[in-house]
């Protein structure tokens, strides 16, 4: 069995473009980006590429690349102190394929709603199934921050509802709604890979006709059962009159992307228009429920 070389170093975002060009240079086949903690990226701003500030820089090379060699470079770079500095594995020839469809696996929220990717057929006694596979845009129910709004959406009835997503991502929380009755959602989000991403994962689970996909400019302020933001604190605390003032009398809005420390400050921002807030948490994150006076 062939193998593969793989090299990782850490370093700071000023140093990726140097490190993924000396890479590519020294014969690398692909050059991944990890986060080197957890700092999760949600919705960056239009024309940004926003980076982690611990990054790992993996390379993968030929199982008969010279380590050496390969090490000196990027000492003399200046990329690493020493070889010590230095994350190596040896890889085997694998189905990659096979090893993503390993990776992920059906997800459950609550009691019945269920995210499935397509290479698994769903148990006919799963109440609720969205087909999703991971991609580019954010939401494939993997972090706490979707979670927690998709364990919220499996506890409400929303038949006949019209929903709100706020940065809808790949559109899960949008199709989790359609799938729970909503009769209208409307899914926003500046980035238009997302849109796209949501239209087509809309259409995959037959929910497209009850989802319209529109830009931050395009979309009005209208009275809505349900406004979903999952999204950073600070465009939380910026949309806050907007947000609030789409939920109708007895309406529910649903914040999550709020690290624990900033939880006071978003609540703040909602908090005289709509009144106290329920907290709820998973981890290090915090969902913000409220509900407007009927």
């Amino acid at each position: 069995m062939s193998t593969w070389l793989q090299i990782g170093l850490r370093v700071n975002p000023d140093q990726v473009e140097q490190t993924e060009e000396v890479l590519a240079e020294l014969g690398a086949h692909s050059v991944t980006l990890l986060d080197a903690g957890d700092h999760p990226v949600h919705e960056p701003a239009p024309g940004e590429t926003p980076l982690w500030p611990d990054i790992v820089v993996q390379g993968l090379f030929d199982g008969d690349t010279d380590l050496v060699e390969l090490s000196a470079t990027l000492v003399e770079a200046g990329l690493v102190a020493d070889s010590a500095g230095l994350e190596i594995e040896r890889l085997g020839d694998r189905d990659w394929t096979r090893a993503w469809m390993d990776r992920y696996q059906p997800l459950r929220f609550g009691q019945s709603l269920w995210i499935c990717p397509s290479h698994i057929e769903p148990d006919p006694d799963w109440p609720i199934v969205i087909r999703l596979d991971p991609g580019l845009a954010f939401g494939s129910g993997t972090h706490p921050t979707t979670a927690l709004c998709l364990e919220w959406i499996d506890q409400h009835v929303l038949t006949g509802q019209r929903v709100v997503d706020f940065g809808c991502g790949s559109g899960i929380l949008a199709i989790a709604c359609a799938l729970k009755g909503a009769r209208e959602v409307v899914a926003v989000d500046h980035d238009p890979q997302a849109l796209t991403a949501t239209e087509d994962n809309a259409t995959r689970n037959q929910v497209a006709d009850r989802i319209e996909c529109l830009l931050p400019d395009q979309f009005e302020t209208k009275p809505a059962d349900l406004v979903l933001a999952n999204i950073l604190a600070g465009p939380l605390i910026e949309l806050a009159p907007r947000l609030a003032e789409c939920v109708k009398p007895a309406g529910h809005l649903v914040l999550s992307g709020i690290l624990r420390e900033q939880a006071p400050s978003v609540a703040a921002a909602y908090r005289s228009s709509l009144g106290a807030e329920k907290i709820s948490r998973r981890e290090d994150w915090i969902r913000l429920d409220f509900r407007r006076d009927s």
